[in-house]
């Protein structure tokens, strides 16, 4: 799966969801601009939405582990193989559920326009995610005769405690799962260390 399935050759022409999946990286961008405007940082602020941030990207980070960098794709829905082991074993779509924690994270640090901006992004991002999950379980039901098992078992965004069971040949890759997610990481601390600057910036004005 792309942040769920790995990579494909499908393309869905004209389908407004495959809009969804290719631009998906960009999304983020008018809500950070936002967050950034109508910063106004405290220390309980930003102490709760980096846990929350933090929860986001380690769970991303577990999946890229078992996923693979083919998780960054932006062309066409598919992939190579059907992951159900680490934290797909437990939800369908680990990395979507990385990226709400982590946007809403970001949100609840800045403490801007609370709680509308990050209720508005949580409710955003859980209709483009629902709107790219069901392009990609298209590709999946036809490609893996194994898919409505697992399906029937594991939750698309709520996580359920008990292992599905997995394939415990895949072993994750944490080396190539850390060159992956650099740009993540890269922009978690700078948004972390802005935001921070805002603060004490602010204090001092006090």
């Amino acid at each position: 799966m792309t942040d769920s399935v790995s990579s494909g050759k499908q393309k869905h022409s004209g389908d407004w969801r495959n809009f969804l999946f290719t631009y998906r990286s960009y999304t983020p961008i008018p809500f950070l601009v936002v967050m950034l405007i109508f910063a106004r940082p405290t220390l309980t602020s930003i102490v709760i939405g980096v846990v929350m941030a933090g929860l986001g990207e380690s769970i991303r980070f577990w999946g890229v582990s078992y996923a693979g960098s083919e998780t960054r794709t932006t062309g066409a829905v598919g992939g190579t193989q059907l992951v159900t082991s680490g934290p797909y074993s437990h939800v369908r779509n680990p990395l979507y559920v990385g990226n709400i924690l982590m946007y809403v994270g970001v949100g609840v640090m800045s403490n801007a326009l609370m709680p509308y901006l990050p209720l508005v992004a949580l409710a955003y991002f859980l209709f483009q995610y629902t709107g790219i999950v069901s392009l990609e379980e298209e590709y999946l039901a036809r490609t893996f005769s194994n898919w409505n098992e697992y399906r029937a078992v594991v939750g698309k965004f709520i996580p359920r405690l008990k292992a599905f069971n997995e394939n415990r040949e895949l072993k994750p890759n944490y080396s190539r799962a850390l060159r992956s997610e650099r740009s993540s990481l890269i922009a978690i601390t700078s948004i972390f260390i802005v935001l921070c600057a805002i603060y004490i910036f602010r204090s001092a004005l006090r």
